[in-house]
């Protein structure tokens, strides 16, 4: 059954919901508020909601707890994480806990935008994706999932291992979905240091919204893809091999 309402928005600082709520409204999206998880939990015991964005830091459970909580309830809507405190191990902590993004405060509101499309169109294909694996249907997904070898930080960006210590960093397939397009790339240098969980890259979709890249891995860049930038949508036809964004030299794996 098709949700009821589009997004629950949990944070207890009423200044940022109303926010989220205002820039939400005025895309034509229904918008539900809560101030607490337990307020969260019991608007989705009464409805369904497409995408939830959930602030870390809460007044009785954090966004942490908040995730195993629906997990224990077997609630599978989509969760977009949110803090001021936007350190790289926030953001990798809350990717690992299940979570589909996350939106470092303070976020303008085409940061905002882009990051709820895209959760809204991941919650779209996951619900297709279930759709043709149930019993008794043909087996074919949606996107292309990454290949087993490869490492990924949430769905959206992977690293793979190369010879001679270096390792290709690149976008899943399902990101690109989720962004209906690339119309323009934006790629850091070479020499320049990426950091796990922070920004690497920028993906422009043909609507003009930015969509911003987090890095699966620490390391310094060895080389950009040079092809990319002129031609980008050569990410969406081999995401996974032609299509990789950096060669980096890993701090860790």
């Amino acid at each position: 059954m098709k949700p009821a309402r589009d997004l629950l928005v949990i944070d207890d600082e009423p200044v940022i919901t109303r926010a989220v709520e205002r820039v939400c409204r005025a895309e034509g999206l229904s918008v539900d508020l809560a101030e607490s998880a337990a307020e969260a939990l019991a608007r989705l015991e009464q409805g369904g909601y497409r995408l939830i964005v959930c602030d870390v830091m809460m007044s009785d459970v954090d966004g942490f707890g908040f995730l195993e909580a629906l997990g224990r309830k077997g609630i599978r809507t989509p969760v977009i994480m949110s803090t001021g405190m936007s350190t790289m191990e926030n953001a990798v902590r809350a990717l690992a806990s299940g979570a589909i993004d996350f939106v470092p405060k303070p976020f303008s509101a085409d940061e905002l935008l882009a990051a709820v499309h895209r959760g809204l169109k991941y919650a779209k294909i996951q619900d297709a994706a279930t759709m043709v694996t149930a019993p008794g249907l043909p087996a074919s997904l949606p996107y292309v999932p990454c290949p087993p070898r490869y490492y990924r930080l949430g769905y959206a960006s992977w690293v793979s291992v190369e010879g001679g210590g270096t390792a290709l960093i690149g976008v899943s397939d399902l990101f690109l979905k989720t962004i209906d397009g690339v119309a323009a790339i934006a790629l850091a240098a070479a020499d320049e240091e990426v950091v796990q969980g922070s920004p690497c890259a920028a993906l422009t979709s043909p609507d003009g919204l930015s969509h911003t890249v987090l890095s699966p891995v620490s390391g310094r860049i060895v080389e950009a893809n040079a092809r990319l930038p002129s031609n980008p949508t050569a990410v969406e036809r081999d995401p996974y091999f032609e299509g990789w964004l950096y060669r980096v030299l890993p701090a860790d794996l």
